[in-house]
């Protein structure tokens, strides 16, 4: 693309720079690593590393326009803005020609319940046909091509070149789980979003959000900034839970139009009925006041709320609220969000990506509705992240399940046995086991379980890996949980 294109749609700060007409940009990043020859090169200040520092390596590796926001002497022209963090997103989008335009784009955003959101939608757009993107948590999908992700929101740049991959591979609908750091920090900026979704808040993050208040405030933005015009060609739709009182506090900070759900209070899709066995959960859909009876193969409350998340966007989105009803039944989950581990055992063993104090209590009020013997939950909390949320999610763990086991999660950088120590002040010693060593822990559940208990492995889901200092050590909870089953039965 020629430089002065690209430019042209930045404020400069200064006086104008002469950049030559001939002079094209092969490619853009932040990241000096990923520079080849004809690259501009953003000058990103981040919380590690400052890249106005990092100019000269740039531009001998092969920039030959720098965007900057301090002064700085290179051989190359260098474009001024304030803020190099929305210059890059501007940058990204016109790069990549605007790609979110091109598609559906459907957000996510809330404490828990985005990357189940997510799969229900693009499992329900791919029953109805479409080819459909995913991004977030567990990774960036392209129709079936899986591109690994560092963070559940990945910076604009990488996020224009994802949708860009989509416009080229036929994508039709993308849904993208959005995290509140995502929103403040500005990686969605110049991502047209047609649908957002508010699935819940509760306490996580305030390592980095500090209070509520800010969290919420930092997932509000996705409503807020969600169009201002009334497009019938590209109208715009926020799905907001009502059952949340955050969630009822967003309709008036959005222009969209609003479709509301929720299962306690009167919603535009409510869940009515609700009734959980160990095969699923089955609700009437009140909508319209028309009931729809519903059957799916995912357990608990907290899914009968993402269900209704799911089929509110889809049906937003013009499909058929029967064919949508189809799509919900067949429907089997999502890894690492309440699977069970498939095995001879006698009783059953669940995996969970609960690392939140109400994500903990949903699934093991779900675990709870279900149960004929005795519950055993192991359960720990991540280094480097919100402590004060530590002692609630033993407390949570001590009073909704018979057993706990607390563990280590991913201790990243902190002392395990400190996390550990934090989470149990509160607790009377002797009540629950400490076994610092995940693998151990989850044997020793295993070993202790009789027929009809439920185990559930608390924190990690879908994770295939544990952080302990600033290095990743491979360890699944269902490859440890299926290998102390076979253990089990081998010695009997």
């Amino acid at each position: 693309m020629k430089a002065i294109e690209l430019i042209a749609s930045l404020i400069v700060k200064g006086a104008s720079v002469n950049i030559p007409q001939e002079l094209s940009i092969s490619k853009i990043t932040q990241d000096t690593r990923e520079i080849e020859q004809d690259s501009l090169f953003i000058c990103i200040v981040g919380s590690v590393q400052d890249g106005h520092k990092l100019v000269e390596e740039a531009v001998n590796k092969g920039a030959t326009l720098i965007v900057a926001s301090k002064k700085i002497n290179v051989s190359v022209p260098v474009i001024y803005v304030a803020d190099t963090t929305k210059a890059m997103a501007i940058l990204a989008d016109c790069f990549y020609q605007h790609p979110s335009q091109k598609l559906r784009v459907i957000g996510v955003t809330g404490t828990n319940g985005k990357t189940t959101v997510t799969h229900l939608l693009d499992q329900i757009f791919r029953n109805n046909r479409e080819i459909t993107g995913v991004i977030g948590t567990m990774y960036r999908r392209i129709n079936d091509e899986i591109l690994s992700t560092k963070n559940t929101t990945p910076d604009s740049i990488t996020l224009q070149k994802t949708l860009s991959a989509m416009n080229h591979a036929g994508v039709t609908t993308c849904a993208m789980e959005v995290s509140s750091h995502s929103l403040v920090q500005g990686r969605v900026w110049g991502i047209d979003f047609d649908i957002a979704i508010f699935t819940n808040l509760s306490q996580d993050h305030l390592e980095y959000h500090h209070t509520m208040e800010e969290y919420a405030h930092a997932k509000e933005l996705l409503f807020s900034q969600l169009g201002n015009s009334y497009q019938n060609a590209k109208p715009k739709y926020a799905i907001l839970n009502v059952d949340d009182s955050v969630g009822r506090s967003y309709q008036n900070k959005t222009a969209a139009q609003i479709y509301s759900y929720g299962i306690d209070v009167p919603a535009d899709f409510r869940a009515l009925d609700l009734k959980t066995t160990n095969k699923g959960t089955s609700f009437t859909l009140l909508f319209q006041e028309k009931e729809y009876p519903v059957h799916m193969q995912m357990i608990g409350k907290f899914n009968v709320s993402n269900a209704l998340a799911a089929i509110a966007a889809a049906y937003a989105s013009g499909m058929n609220l029967a064919g949508i009803i189809d799509s919900m039944e067949e429907i089997q989950g999502v890894r690492g969000r309440f699977e069970v581990v498939q095995g001879k055992q006698d009783f059953t063993a669940i995996v969970d990506y609960a690392h939140t104090p109400d994500g903990l209590l949903n699934v093991l009020d779900a675990v709870n509705e279900i149960k004929t013997g005795k519950v055993y939950c192991i359960v720990g909390c991540g280094g480097d992240r919100d402590r004060t949320k530590r002692p609630i999610m033993a407390e949570v763990a001590f009073s909704h399940a018979d057993y706990v086991i607390f563990t280590s999660d991913n201790p990243r950088t902190e002392d395990p046995q400190e996390i550990l120590d934090e989470m149990v002040i509160n607790l009377k010693v002797g009540t629950y086991q400490m076994i610092l060593d995940r693998r151990k822990a989850i044997q020793t559940a295993v070993n202790q379980a009789v027929a009809d208990d439920i185990i559930l492995i608390a924190g990690k889901g879908h994770e295939d890996y544990q952080i302990i200092g600033t290095k990743k050590h491979h360890f699944d909870d269902v490859e440890e949980a299926k290998e102390a089953i076979k253990l089990k039965i081998k010695e009997i």
